[in-house]
């Protein structure tokens, strides 16, 4: 049996573009991103899902809530969705990191870089992937929200396409998207990337 897996990056923050948040606390959803919450929600109103997973950081969880909204659902929340672990990065602006050596490496060489205490996207990819195909396998025939970060998405679809994660950036991930990824005892197939509803 197959579940289908909707992995949703997160709405849209006041950070998002300026400030690499990473796993920072309290950093809720913008104005704008509640309202993307808010109508992504609304476009996926008529599929029925078993459960709804988010990651622990807050603005993944406010996006969930949005989508629960409803359906007598609650949110259930799980380290393996979690943002990367930027470490020394955390709280960093991308100005400040463009003239960084080691975050270029990071971003063209995503399968060998490490960041600086931190995480690899390689772990990332374990962690996100092991924990979808477990969801997956305890949901045959029914569908599943995955609420997570951008390269948490990338990596994971980076894996079941059978990409090297030097090429996750080849596709885009962007806030309040949905990609959809058939999942079952037999291996993943994936349904779509990056569909943007709201």
């Amino acid at each position: 049996m197959t579940a289908t897996l909707y992995l949703i990056r997160h709405a849209p923050h006041d950070h998002l573009g300026r400030i690499l948040s990473g796993r920072t606390p309290g950093i809720p959803l913008s104005d704008d991103g509640r309202g993307r919450a808010r109508r992504l929600s609304a476009a996926l109103s008529a599929r029925r899902f078993a459960s709804i997973w988010s990651s622990p950081v807050q603005r993944a969880r406010e996006t969930a809530r949005e989508i629960v909204t409803g359906r007598g659902l609650g949110v259930q929340v799980d380290n393996a969705l979690d943002e990367i672990d930027f470490g020394d990065w955390t709280g960093k602006t991308f100005d400040t990191l463009a003239v960084d050596d080691q975050w270029a490496i990071w971003n063209s060489a995503r399968g060998e870089a490490l960041t600086p205490a931190g995480e690899s996207m390689s772990a990332v990819q374990m962690r996100v992937v092991t924990f979808a195909r477990t969801v997956a396998l305890a949901h045959p025939g029914e569908a599943v929200v995955l609420v997570s970060h951008c390269d948490v998405i990338r990596a994971a679809l980076a894996g079941w396409l059978g990409l090297p994660l030097g090429n996750a950036l080849n596709f885009d991930v962007d806030p309040a998207s949905v990609s959809r990824v058939a999942v079952g005892d037999w291996g993943a197939r994936v349904l779509s990337i990056n569909e943007v509803f709201a």
